[in-house]
């Protein structure tokens, strides 16, 4: 199944959706006390998910075209968001950074997460060296304490796009990684969640990135350092991942700091980043001056 959190000129606040090819239907919709947001479905566990799906295929559900709305971040409010540096070899490489026998892992913050066709935008006098990273998105449904990497698949809810947007300058100058890439919306996500069971092999997916109408970054999910039941399990051993934690994986080679010329975020950039059978996540870039 696939999810998002839309806003409607009706409906300002975000609610759950569950999508089927150009029209949605409000969860909260289906039957009383139906989930209203990503983080309730998931926590009411494998019988209301399959409530959900039930009754999403009922024919007498009220549909309606996703045109003239507003796509929210596909997650909302998760126990934490913890985002995977230097998964892929060619990424690591070009950023001229050793990959350490162990993951590198930091946090976002939580008002870094935005929307699907939003715009992002940062001071120019915080940084002129703003890049983009396509990454695959984790979502936990099952908590997760010392899990072996043979089921640790078991315990992923679904996946979305993420966009781990960085200021380079500020990457290089201090020591951890957190505040660079948590800006005011440098975490897009979405535009939807595909439950896990729409992704049989997380490790064989087509992901890319596009900006202003070039393709910049173009690999393979096959080429993670560490797959994503290796992060899950490792993660797993020294915090229990709750459900709705999103784990965001880490980027393929292609980034804008490693080019020649280098390529970064302008003034009304617009970067696409996608990840084939999950979705096609677009922001918008403004400079303020």
């Amino acid at each position: 199944m696939r999810f998002a959190h839309l806003r409607t000129a009706a409906n300002p606040e975000p609610r759950l959706v569950v999508v089927d090819e150009d029209s949605a239907a409000f969860v909260d919709a289906l039957f009383p006390d139906a989930p209203r947001t990503l983080e309730q479905l998931i926590l009411g566990g494998d019988d209301l998910l399959a409530r959900v799906r039930e009754a999403a295929a009922s024919p007498e559900v009220e549909r309606f075209g996703l045109a003239g709305t507003a796509f929210a971040s596909a997650v909302l409010a998760p126990p934490v968001i913890l985002a995977v540096g230097l998964n892929y070899a060619a990424h690591s490489g070009e950023l001229g950074l050793k990959t350490d026998q162990t993951p590198t892992v930091f946090v976002l913050w939580p008002n870094s997460l935005t929307g699907h066709e939003q715009t992002t935008s940062w001071p120019r006098s915080l940084s002129e060296s703003v890049d983009y990273e396509a990454e695959l998105g984790v979502i936990i449904g099952r908590p997760a304490k010392n899990v072996p990497p043979e089921s640790a698949l078991e315990h992923v809810w679904g996946y979305t796009v993420v966009n781990d947007v960085t200021a380079r300058d500020i990457q290089f100058s201090e020591a951890q990684w957190s505040r660079c890439k948590s800006f005011d919306g440098f975490t897009p996500t979405g535009p939807f969640v595909v439950t896990a069971d729409e992704v049989p092999d997380p490790q064989d997916l087509h992901i890319w990135t596009i900006v202003d109408g070039h393709t910049v970054q173009d690999a393979s999910t096959g080429q993670m350092i560490r797959p994503v039941a290796t992060l899950v399990s490792h993660l797993s051993q020294s915090v229990t991942l709750l459900p709705g934690t999103l784990i965001s994986t880490g980027s393929p080679g292609g980034a804008g700091y490693s080019r020649d010329p280098q390529i970064f975020l302008r003034d009304r950039s617009t970067v696409t980043v996608g990840i084939d059978g999950i979705g096609a996540l677009t922001t918008h870039c403004r400079i303020l001056d």
